[in-house]
């Protein structure tokens, strides 16, 4: 994977990672459609958790996250959409994740109901667990003044342009302007973006400064997979070279 502050590729074009979401794939053929998205041209394969308190539904635990990473020659994007992340840190990291994302308004804040760990506690607890690369996740209604603190301590955002746990929804493009205010403000690690994306609101994301991509249907549902990924990260490559917005 590369560094918070690196290009890719030898001609220094912008970083541009294209995280295809595994919540698309048919599960029935989970090993093939792990194979397939690869070879197509994923970079990280992103990995959906949800624990029926955070979010209503209810989706993939360690036992499938590890049978994912038994096939998967790609980095495992885990992003925890549950209570308590902390508490389930070791067995995603013994899963086989190597980006693993907390969501910001479970760690202790503004407008917590009761208890919660500190976001320093929950990004430590990650590492010491083996995690390679830690991440904060943001619902589309909280600031982005909420994870200022944290900034130095996290190597990825993700900023949600859904709500987490329904289907059906559109992009909501006010959330763009956090992802833009992160730039300006400096920071260097990875922007992700996840919700919505297609071949329409992608190259917005990547105008506004994200440089990791989260795209579900838009690729699985792809009549050519392969042209679907190369469209896309030519698309944010352009969007972040100033090409396009």
């Amino acid at each position: 994977m590369p560094s918070a502050t690196s290009s890719t590729g030898a001609d220094r074009e912008p970083r541009v990672v294209i995280a295809p979401s595994l919540l698309s794939c048919d599960f029935a053929r989970i090993a093939a459609e792990v194979e397939r998205v690869e070879s197509c041209g994923a970079d990280w394969l992103h990995v959906d958790v949800m624990d029926g308190h955070f979010v209503p539904n209810l989706t993939l635990g360690p036992p499938l996250v590890e049978a994912i990473a038994k096939v998967a020659k790609k980095p495992l994007d885990v992003h925890l959409m549950i209570e308590e992340p902390l508490r389930y840190a070791k067995q995603y990291a013994a899963a086989g994740a190597h980006v693993l994302t907390f969501h910001a308004e479970v760690a202790e804040g503004p407008g917590t109901a009761w208890k919660r760990p500190p976001a320093r506690e929950i990004a430590a607890g990650f590492r010491a667990a083996g995690i390679a690369q830690v991440g904060v996740a943001l619902n589309p209604d909280t600031p982005l003044a909420r994870i200022e603190p944290w900034l130095e301590f996290v190597d990825l955002v993700l900023v949600m342009s859904v709500f987490p746990g329904f289907g059906g929804q559109k992009f909501m493009p006010e959330v763009l302007a956090k992802t833009r205010q992160l730039r300006a403000g400096g920071y260097r690690g990875y922007v992700e973006m996840d919700g919505g994306l297609n071949a329409s609101t992608l190259p917005q994301c990547a105008a506004a400064g994200a440089d990791a991509l989260v795209a579900g249907s838009a690729i699985f549902g792809a009549p050519d997979m392969r042209a679907t990924i190369a469209a896309f990260r030519a698309a944010a490559r352009s969007a972040r070279s100033g090409g396009s917005a």
